[in-house]
């Protein structure tokens, strides 16, 4: 009995951790695609973030479900493949632009 709770178990628990938390109202600010610097990072209001970067020949890409929030900063990943992003400037609009830093790249907000 106790095998068959768990093979019922696991199915859920990966798909539990496959998806991710949605935004929560204090930060519905960071969704949205955002660009600058050979960045391009798209937070889904659902939770799923996509992340590339290119430097030169290097192409650094992060995709997945975002697991939750250190401060400003925001984790993504998968069970025990997890990345935080450093948010040193939480998203903020001047003049009707969007921009806010992560890992130390200025990113712009694309309008709706």
């Amino acid at each position: 009995m106790k095998r068959i709770v768990r093979a019922a178990l696991l199915p859920a628990l990966l798909m539990t951790a496959c998806t991710g938390q949605p935004l929560p109202a204090d930060k519905a600010d960071y969704a949205g695609h955002w660009r600058g610097g050979g960045v391009d990072l798209t937070i889904a209001p659902e939770g799923r973030v996509d992340y590339v970067k290119q430097q030169g020949k290097s192409r650094t890409e992060i995709n997945g479900p975002l697991q939750g929030w250190i401060g400003d900063d925001f984790v993504v990943g998968v069970m025990v493949v997890k990345t935080t992003f450093d948010v040193t400037e939480p998203p903020h609009e001047v003049d009707g632009i969007w921009t806010m830093t992560v890992d130390g790249v200025t990113l712009t907000r694309d309008q709706p």
